[in-house]
């Protein structure tokens, strides 16, 4: 009876196991809208460990024609939700898994935020930029593209994190950006593409700065210049870096003039005024910061040539001060450069 019983045991089991491989699988419910689960290598979470809850998507909104705004939670923000504006290419469709598109990144300066480009330059007007995404994100009012050091913690803000992974990986996944981009900005935003390019070799195919803070350890001035920006809004300046003389290498590894061997393979645009009163200024405008970056962009210029870069273009224009009209400018004389990186006729 014993060895009945086990029998008729074993052929219910067989008939259980045959009726589940045969019934049909149930679709896997569609993640929410931007919702971006970690990302994988192999089956095994490759998110970094400041970022191990990644970023999400957690409101959309159409802002304009071609300009969609994301609302974004990240984790290498501590949490906190920041904005990142789009101006997308003429059919794009980020339901459409099969498209991406080429990507130019336009970083923001000191006291601005993701919509200073669109809101002080005709950058959402330009028929040369229908074939690319356009992403430009918030970076903070003086983040300087930088996870900071906060006296050897770390932790938040982690921007460079956020943008050169995080909002990168996300973008990628579920927003029709392709792994073709360039990246560009101004004053902080052009320190920050010189130091996304030279610190994520590959990551960027071009960069440009536009009066970027392109050698901030060139001289005293320039150091306590920066440490001053450090310190607006009432932070503590020694949070970014740490502090200029016992964190030196801290500095120096976010130096786009130590850094420049990394940018010699690929096309950077490099253009500032020298801060006296130029074409493009109310009469009597001059600008010490603008002097300050003329000659740091001067020594950047100067170290590429020692290092061997072929592919570098400057502007240095001379009298200009730190002001949009200049920077509206070199955008346009600097595109034809960033899309033939992308290979996007212009």
């Amino acid at each position: 009876m014993i060895a009945v019983l086990t029998l008729r045991s074993r052929l219910l089991l067989v008939l259980a196991a045959l009726l589940l491989t045969l019934a049909p699988t149930a679709p896997a419910l569609a993640a929410p809208l931007g919702k971006s689960p970690a990302p994988t290598v192999g089956g095994v979470d490759a998110t970094p460990a400041a970022t191990s809850a990644g970023a999400e998507v957690v409101a959309v909104t159409q802002v304009a024609d071609r300009q969609v705004d994301l609302s974004v939670r990240s984790a290498a923000l501590g949490g906190r939700t920041v904005k990142v504006r789009l101006l997308t290419p003429d059919g794009w469709n980020p339901s459409d898994r099969r498209q991406h598109w080429p990507t130019l990144w336009l970083l923001h300066g000191c006291c601005g935020d993701y919509t200073s480009w669109t809101s002080l330059t005709d950058v959402a007007q330009l028929d040369s930029l229908r074939k690319v995404l356009v992403v430009m994100p918030e970076a903070g009012w003086n983040g300087w593209y930088s996870d900071w050091w906060n006296y050897g913690q770390g932790g938040d803000p982690a921007w460079e994190t956020f943008h050169t992974v995080e909002l990168r990986r996300l973008l990628e996944r579920d927003w029709a950006a392709g792994s073709d981009r360039v990246v560009a900005g101004l004053s902080m935003g052009g320190q920050g593409a010189l130091l996304y390019a030279a610190r994520h070799p590959g990551m960027f195919k071009a960069t440009a700065a536009y009066s970027g803070s392109a050698h901030p350890l060139l001289n005293d001035e320039s150091v306590n210049r920066i440490l001053g920006y450090f310190a607006g809004q009432g932070d503590d300046p020694l949070r970014v870096w740490g502090d200029p003389v016992a964190q030196r290498g801290i500095w120096a590894a976010h130096d786009p003039f130590y850094l420049a061997d990394r940018l010699r393979s690929i096309p950077v645009y490099l253009s500032c005024g020298d801060g006296t009163t130029g074409p493009l200024d109310p009469p009597g405008n001059t600008s010490a910061l603008e002097a300050d970056f003329n000659r740091q962009n001067h020594a950047l210029a100067a170290e590429l040539d020692s290092v061997g870069a072929k592919h570098v273009t400057t502007h240095f224009y001379g009298p200009g001060t730190h002001g949009w009209a200049y920077w509206e400018r070199e955008l346009h004389a600097s595109l034809p450069m960033l899309l033939g990186a992308l290979r996007v006729d212009g």
